[in-house]
């Protein structure tokens, strides 16, 4: 099963690196239902691989002039806090089994249901796709609002262990003015550094990390993003999202499914 979670790293980073985004959300499943990773842990190391891989990834749109560091600076320092504080003091403060009344859920179990609740959401965006803006509009930066969208972003990935990428650019968007590809440029450095934190506050808390199996499914993601990278001068990505949407929505909703029934 290592093999195919190897080759399916692959594969995820060739969807990352083709349409630009999304593909990093199959990170949890991938280490759970093929690498024999726990949930918690998954979670912790699909922060590594997703920041990892954002943070290649934004190096191009750093290049194109297509990252706002200002913008990225008022949300990001609120998602720090977000991040870290619940991969460092919340999540671990989460007992092994909660039990209200007659309900009964593992810490796992939750995770997962949550993970899926993300991935179902996720995929509504992919296909229901983006509008396209072709310049930055003339807003006045909500910092509150901002911040605050910040916080939340950064909270919810810390405990679920993904990058957040379809919340934050609609923020960005809405809230900053900002053009799409800004604020994808944008969003890549802000999940890159957030989601790396994130893992700083595992770092504190896990006992032991699998470096050796975490590196190579890195290297398998890296090498995949370049495949895709390059695919995507003749693949037109953006029609291929929404097909990957689905995917997510099929496999989200089998996770919850399974969740809720086992």
């Amino acid at each position: 099963m290592l093999g195919l979670g190897y080759l399916a790293a692959v594969l995820m980073g060739g969807v990352l690196g083709l349409i630009g985004g999304g593909g990093s959300i199959l990170t949890v499943p991938i280490l759970v239902y093929l690498m024999s990773v726990s949930p918690v842990e998954a979670t912790a190391y699909s922060l590594f691989v997703v920041g990892t891989a954002s943070l290649i990834g934004s190096v191009d749109y750093i290049r194109r002039d297509l990252v706002r560091f200002k913008v990225g600076l008022v949300f990001s320092v609120p998602a720090f806090v977000g991040v870290y504080g619940m991969r460092r003091f919340v999540l671990p403060a989460i007992p092994d089994t909660i039990r209200m009344t007659s309900f009964e859920v593992s810490k796992d179990g939750l995770i997962l249901t949550a993970f899926s609740v993300m991935m179902v959401l996720a995929s509504y965006f992919m296909i229901r796709g983006r509008k396209n803006q072709n310049a930055d509009q003339n807003i006045k930066l909500n910092i509150p609002l901002i911040g605050l969208e910040g916080f939340v972003v950064g909270s919810i990935s810390g405990f679920v262990g993904a990058g957040g990428g379809f919340l934050i650019i609609p923020s960005l968007v809405l809230l900053a003015g900002l053009e799409m590809k800004a604020a994808v440029g944008t969003s890549l450095m802000i999940i890159a550094v957030n989601s790396l934190i994130g893992f700083i506050g595992d770092l504190q808390v896990m006992e032991s990390i699998q470096w050796a199996m975490l590196l190579r499914f890195v290297v398998c993601a890296v090498v995949g993003i370049f495949v895709g990278i390059g695919l995507s001068r003749r693949v037109p990505g953006a029609k291929l999202k929404p097909l990957f949407g689905w995917f997510v929505l099929v496999v989200g909703s089998a996770i919850f499914l399974q969740q809720m029934f086992a």
